[in-house]
């Protein structure tokens, strides 16, 4: 912290002397100067403006994320290579320019990251700061890592041009072809506009901070310029907008400091790369827990909501759920949990939403989710209670039938293995689509609530029986609406008691920890886009 303190006036103007007159100080000496100076950015007075505004610096946050004393930094002597428009001049040169890269350890397990510093010119993006992104990307693929952005950025360094802009898309190449290969995570902790904001939404999961962070291709001005509307950054593009509207966004947090500590726990779900699998750590929760809530918690009425998450809460270790994109699409739930210290991805339908029916936004949220763990080693668990697809002009018009096709290949390509529960309703082609045992489900259970069927009793008699209906719905949910058709036909592999549900989950993990699944060979797949 004392190196902090040091004044990069001083240590610039050390070196104008060595360099004007008399013989160049001491190599060491010179290396001691440039470090300080590295550590201290853009300069106190612009530190403590960072500070003003409730934020950290880019070296505070990085020592706050990583183990102590574990972070390795590379390239702090690093410098910009623009000349034009007074860029070479001694003031305008800060070593390690506007990123701090490295790696570090976070509970003691391996991760690449880069911090972008708004203390130095901004935190804009030059060929230097680019070739410094990309140098920890590469090595991270390499050795099978995940890399960490913390974004916060004014956009690409204009002086710099088109050399800017190549920065840019070096950095757009290597997210996609690190893509399933190491988990990407992008946590935006200031401003990130323009062409930046392509690194992050191609990255697996994208994390803002309240009232300080912004995501958006043109700001506030570029819009009123163009379509005459008045609106604010935060409105455009701040955490509420991102997290509950328009989906770029998987989670918010309320500062700084919250959201590293939070990366720090959510990094504990993650394995480490493609070739890993899923972690396991110690669980002093038994596998064989009864949950007798469970007996009581899907209501006799068919008609009324309960709450998926308290079926998730309840099976999982020690209650904990690791919720993603909490705010979006809610008629959906996704998000990690730990079953016998195991890592799972579970997806379940939210039957306190639209009634838990699947639309467009919650298919898309879903099919990501479940394409991320499929392709990062992660076992799949699907709570299903889904009435169909939600009617209406405007999912017809805004395409259900593709989007929704989106959820379905996810479910089907995926070769993790894959468990379901059936809680209640399983109507109609939503029904296949929720991980169902003719898209290679591994695993199949029902409830005694369960009912698979085309669609509801009421709906069914009506076609049926056209106007002769008297007693025929009874009829009809004696027949269909219940597991029994489905067990019959094996298309579930037990109706078990909701209670024994952790029990068997875990059991069934243990099984198929060993599992090994091909699809036929193809350069890539199709997925309706």
């Amino acid at each position: 912290m004392a190196a902090l303190r040091v004044s990069r006036r001083a240590a610039g103007a050390a070196l104008r002397r060595a360099a004007s007159g008399g013989r160049p100080p001491p190599v060491p000496q010179r290396i001691e100067e440039k470090r300080r100076a590295a550590l201290l950015g853009g300069g106190r007075a612009r530190i403590d403006a960072q500070h003003k505004r409730g934020k950290l610096t880019a070296r505070e946050r990085i020592l706050l994320l990583l183990d102590p004393d574990s972070f390795d930094e590379y390239d702090m002597f690093v410098e910009h290579r623009c000349s034009d428009f007074g860029m070479d001049s001694d003031k305008n040169k800060y070593p390690g320019d506007s990123v701090v890269t490295g790696r570090g350890r976070i509970n003691g397990r391996l991760a690449y990251v880069f911090s972008q510093d708004f203390t130095v010119f901004g935190g804009s993006l030059s060929g230097a700061h680019a070739q410094k992104i990309c140098k920890v990307m590469d090595q991270a693929a390499m050795v099978g890592a995940p890399v960490i952005g913390l974004n916060d950025s004014g956009g690409a360094r204009i002086q710099e041009g088109v050399e800017s802009l190549a920065g840019y898309a070096d950095i757009f190449l290597r997210n996609v072809l690190c893509s399933g290969v190491v988990p990407q995570i992008s946590l935006i902790m200031g401003p990130c506009a323009g062409g930046a904001v392509y690194s992050p939404a191609l990255t697996d999961f994208t994390f803002m901070v309240k009232d300080t962070s912004y995501l958006f291709i043109t700001g506030p001005d570029v819009v009123k310029s163009v379509t005459n509307e008045d609106v604010t950054q935060e409105q455009l593009g701040g955490a509420k907008t991102h997290t509950a509207v328009s989906g770029v966004a998987h989670r918010a947090f309320d500062n700084d400091i919250d959201a590293l500590l939070n990366l720090r726990e959510f990094f504990n779900y993650l394995p480490l790369s493609n070739r890993d699998p899923a972690p396991v750590c110690e669980c002093h929760d038994p596998s064989d827990r009864l949950v007798p809530e469970l007996d009581t918690v899907v209501p006799i009425e068919s008609t009324k909501a309960y709450d998926m998450l308290d079926i998730i809460h309840s099976i999982a270790d020690e209650r904990e759920f690791f919720e993603i994109m909490p705010s979006y699409a809610r008629n959906i739930v996704v998000g990690f949990a730990r079953m016998n210290g195991r890592t799972v991805g579970i997806v379940g339908n939210q039957p306190k939403v639209a009634s838990g029916c699947l639309d467009i936004n919650s298919s898309v949220k879903g099919a990501r989710f479940v394409r991320f763990c499929d392709a990062f080693n992660i076992p799949l668990i699907t709570f299903v209670d889904v009435p169909g697809f939600l009617p209406g002009t405007a999912q017809e018009y805004g395409g259900i039938i593709r989007h929704g096709a989106k959820l379905l290949f996810a479910f089907a390509e995926a070769t993790v293995p894959k468990i379901t529960i059936i809680t209640r309703k399983a109507y109609g082609g939503a029904y296949d689509v929720m991980s169902s045992k003719h898209l290679r489900g591994d695993a199949n259970y029902a409830w005694p609530t369960a009912e698979v069927a085309v669609m509801g009793a009421k709906g069914a008699v009506q076609i049926i029986f056209r106007g002769k209906e008297a007693d025929a719905e009874a009829e009809y949910v004696d027949k269909f609406a219940n597991p029994f058709p489905a067990a019959m036909r094996g298309f579930v592999d037990d109706i078990i008691q909701p209670s024994s549900t952790r029990m068997r989950i875990c059991h069934d993990l243990d099984v198929l920890a060993s599992k090994t699944q091909s699809s036929p060979w193809k350069k890539h797949a199709n997925i309706p886009l």
